[in-house]
Formats: structure tokens, C-alpha cells, sequence
């Protein structure tokens, strides 16, 4: 049984169910479905963003413009 080690019980149950999984193939597939799943909360998220009128492409190109990088002074 694992130990709690600060879990949550959200936590403490996925490591329970991975307990169940002993092929590299199953690992993967897994890890596909939880990949699948936050891409969809992401375009979820960005949905009601677009429909609120918080993100346009107007906000896309400003994002795409701005400079992010920690200047160095050489």
C-alpha cells in the first residue's frame, strides 16, 4: 500500500489505479488519455475566453509580438 506523503486523495487514487498498470503499453496509453484530457480542458478554456470576448485574434497577434526574454547586459 503506498503511504501518503503529502497526497491528496485525488492523488493517492491515481497512484492506486497506475499500481494496475505492468505494460509499457498500457503506461502509454494512459498517458495518451491524460494528454487528451487537458488538451480538452485547454480548448474548453479558451472556448469560453473567445466567447466572453477576453482572447480575439487582435489579443493573438499582441501575444505573438510581445517580448518576453530577460535582457542580458553584456
Amino acid at each position: 500500500m503506498v503511504q501518503n506523503a503529502g497526497l491528496n486523495q485525488a492523488q493517492m487514487n491515481f497512484l492506486r489505479l497506475l499500481a494496475h498498470f505492468t505494460k509499457e503499453e498500457e503506461v502509454k496509453e494512459l498517458d495518451d488519455l491524460v494528454c487528451q484530457y487537458y488538451a480538452r480542458k485547454v480548448d474548453e478554456e479558451m472556448e469560453r475566453l473567445w466567447n466572453e470576448g477576453k482572447w480575439s485574434h487582435e489579443k493573438i497577434e499582441e501575444t505573438l509580438q510581445e517580448h518576453l526574454r530577460t535582457p542580458y547586459n553584456v
